[in-house]
This record gives structure tokens, sequence and C-alpha cells, in this order.
């Protein structure tokens, strides 16, 4: 807490990205991966694929699922931000899911989507989790990568080599910058 600052505000500021981070929770994931994937199957079963491919579909829900939440409440409380570029965090968030890898939120988006083309046995969406992957990677590429540089410097740099972008670590990386 800085010198002057009311005891509030701190609790304040986590409970307003919190907030901000459940807004764009449902605006951004939800729409990505909740109602993108309904308007392109009404969520009706195509083929029927085998127990195992079904079963590994629901995992794949379940693990990006987890995942996403736990990000975004990852962003609300150590870096007192949200994920929306238009409210971004104070801090370089480095905890988490972000000590295994980079881009926790798109890689959870993806096995989402991916997770509903294998349980409906729909194609359609295994083919646009394709298409939501490649422009993750575009974003990452040509704006968040040279913002987070911009505006994180050394840090950024530091936590780019410590830890990789798109495939996760077995074990969390050691050297990660103070958060």
């Amino acid at each position: 807490m800085a010198d002057g600052d009311s005891p509030w505000v701190e609790p304040m500021r986590k409970m307003t990205a919190m907030a901000g981070s459940a807004v764009f929770l449902v605006i951004a994931p939800g729409v990505v991966a909740g109602l993108v994937p309904w308007w392109l199957t009404g969520w009706q079963v195509g083929s029927r694929y085998p127990v195992p491919v079904r079963a590994a579909g629901w995992a794949m829900i379940t693990a990006g699922a987890v995942v996403l939440i736990g990000a975004f409440a990852q962003f609300a409380v150590d870096g007192r931000g949200t994920p929306a570029p238009v409210a971004p965090t104070e801090q370089l968030v480095v905890r988490g899911p972000y000590r295994y890898v980079r881009n926790p939120m798109y890689l959870a988006v993806t096995a989402v989507i991916t997770g509903q083309g294998l349980v409906l046995g729909r194609p359609v969406l295994l083919g646009y989790a394709g298409v939501v992957a490649a422009a993750f990677v575009s974003f990452v590429y040509g704006y968040e990568q040279p913002t987070l540089a911009r505006r994180y410097g050394a840090e950024y740099e530091a936590y780019r080599r410590a830890v990789p972008g798109w495939w996760p670590r077995i074990a969390p990386a050691r050297r990660v910058p103070p958060a």
C-alpha cells in the first residue's frame, strides 16, 4: 500500500480487478468458446466418435475451463487488473499457470473448443479451433508481446526467456522474475 492510501484501497483494487476479469471472461472466452461453437453446431451431436475420443474431449473441456478460470483469477489477484487490453494488470503475472507457459488462457480456450469438437463429433469445431489458435498466435506476436515488452521491459524479457510461450513445461520455471 502506498503512503497515504486508505487500508481499503488495495482490497478495492482487487475487487474491481476481479469484477472486470469476470466481465471480460464472459465477453471474450464466453463468446469465442461458448456462443460461436453453439452458433456453429446448436450443440447437436454429429458423428459418434469412439468413447475414448469423447472422454479425451471432456478432459480437454474440463482442464481448459479450470486453467482459464484460474488464469483470470490470477490476473485479478496478482496483477490487479484484467486480461482485457483496455484494463491491463498493474504487475506482470508470472505465478500459477504462468510459471508453466506464457499463454495459458489462449491454450485453455483452444482446448475447450477442441474438446467440444471431440465430444460432439463435429469437425467444424476442430477447424474453428484451428482458426482461433491462429488468431491467438497472430495477436500474441503482433500486439501482446511487443506491448508487454514496452510495459514491463527487462522483467518481461527475463520471463520470456524462462517460460515457453506455447508448449507448457512439465516443471514450473525456477527463475521467474518476482511478481
